[in-house]
C-alpha cells in the first residue's frame, strides 16, 4: 500500500491536536521530531520540563507524554491515517518515549478513536465544585472499557476506600506545606496572572486554580497556595467526591505509558459524555503513600491516576506552547 504524503501542515496538526493533552503542572515535557523519509513521528520526553522533587522518576512525565501520543492517534484517524505505534523503541535512548508510523489506513483502525476528537478542545481540567448528582453507572462502565482498550483497569473505590484515598490527600498536602522543595516546584509551574493577562505559554494560570474551599479541605490541588490570589472566590465543594482509580497489573515504564494513553482515553470520553473532570495525584507523589491507595483486593494494583468525576463547570483553558516550539522536522 503507497504511504500517504504528508504536508507540513499535517504534521503541524497532528501535534497541534497531541500537545492538547494534560500534563502535571502542565509542564508540556514532549518533544516530537518528524522524521519526513519515513513519515514516522518520534516523541521524546523533555527532562528540562522534570518535577525533580515530586516526579524524581518521571513517572508523571512519561503519564502526561503518553496522553499526548493518545491525542496524537486520536488526530492521526481524524485525518484519514493509521498510527502505528512502537512504546520505548530505543534501549539507547531512554528519552525517546514513542515512535508513531503515519500510514494509510488498513481498515483495522479503532474508529472508535475518531468519535473522540471533538471532545480535544473541550477537555480542561475542572478546580471547581461538581454537584452532587451521581455519575450514571452507564456512564462509568463506559469509562472502564475505555481504559481496558489500553490495557488498564478503571476502578470506583467503595465509601472506605473513597474515606483512605480522600485522607490521603490531605496527607500529601501536609507534606508540600512542609516540604521547601516542594512549595518551590509548585510556584516555579504557577502564575498569580490569568491566562489572557499573563506571557507565558505553560504552567496553571490564576483563573485555572478554582475557588478556595469553604467548608473543609477540597479534593483538587489547591495551586493558590503557592500564587495568592486576593479576588479568588470561596465555594462549597461536594460533599462525597465521585473518584476512580486509573491502575495497572505492574510498574514499567511501559505501564506508565499504557496508564497515560488510557487516562487520556478515558478523560475525553467523560468530555464527549458531558462529564467534567479532574485529577488528584498528589497522594501517587509519596511512594508511601502511593502505596496505600491501591485496592487490596484488586488484581492491577498499581494506582497511576485518582480521577474525579462529576457534573460541573468543564473550567477554563490552559495556555499551550506553540507547535513551532515543540516540533522538528528531520530528514
Amino acid at each position: 500500500m503507497t504511504a500517504p504524503r504528508l504536508t507540513p501542515d499535517t504534521v503541524a496538526a497532528l501535534v497541534g491536536d497531541a500537545v492538547l493533552a494534560p500534563s502535571m503542572h502542565n509542564a508540556q515535557p514532549w518533544r516530537f521530531v518528524f522524521r519526513q523519509n519515513v513519515n514516522v513521528i518520534e516523541l521524546h520526553g523533555d527532562p528540562e520540563r522534570a518535577m525533580t522533587r515530586t516526579d524524581p522518576n518521571h513517572r508523571a512525565l512519561h503519564l502526561g507524554c503518553a496522553a499526548a501520543l493518545h491525542n496524537l492517534r486520536v488526530s492521526a484517524v481524524r485525518h484519514g491515517l493509521r498510527a502505528r505505534v512502537r512504546l520505548l523503541p530505543d534501549a539507547s535512548d531512554p528519552w525517546l518515549l514513542s515512535t508513531a508510523h503515519l500510514e494509510a489506513p488498513t481498515g483495522s483502525e479503532d474508529h472508535e478513536l475518531r468519535s473522540l476528537y471533538d471532545a480535544l478542545r473541550r477537555r480542561h481540567t475542572s478546580r471547581f465544585p461538581f454537584s452532587d448528582e451521581l455519575v450514571p453507572e452507564a456512564l462509568m462502565d463506559g469509562l472502564k472499557s475505555a481504559a481496558r482498550l489500553e490495557g488498564c483497569r478503571l476502578t470506583v473505590p467503595g465509601d472506605w476506600h473513597i474515606e483512605t484515598v480522600l485522607g490521603l490527600v490531605r496527607d500529601a498536602e501536609h507534606r508540600e506545606e512542609i516540604d521547601p522543595l516542594v512549595r518551590a516546584e509548585s510556584s516555579a509551574w504557577t502564575s498569580a496572572a490569568s491566562a489572557a493577562a499573563g506571557t507565558r505559554r505553560d504552567g496553571i494560570p490564576a483563573d485555572a486554580f478554582g475557588p478556595r474551599s469553604s467548608a473543609g479541605p477540597s479534593p483538587v490541588r489547591d495551586f493558590g497556595r503557592a500564587q495568592p490570589v486576593a479576588d479568588r472566590g470561596w465555594a462549597v465543594f461536594e460533599k462525597r467526591p465521585q473518584l476512580a482509580l486509573l491502575s495497572t497489573e505492574t510498574d514499567t515504564r511501559v505501564d506508565w505509558l499504557r496508564a497515560g494513553q488510557a487516562l487520556e482515553r478515558v478523560l475525553l470520553q467523560a468530555t464527549a459524555d458531558g462529564l467534567a473532570t479532574s485529577m488528584t495525584s498528589q497522594p501517587l507523589e509519596w511512594p508511601e503513600l502511593r502505596w496505600t491507595a491501591r485496592d487490596p483486593l484488586a488484581a492491577m494494583g498499581h494506582v497511576q491516576m485518582v480521577l474525579r468525576l462529576g457534573y460541573g463547570p468543564p473550567g477554563p483553558a490552559t495556555p499551550r506552547r506553540p507547535v513551532t516550539e515543540v516540533l522538528q522536522f528531520r530528514a
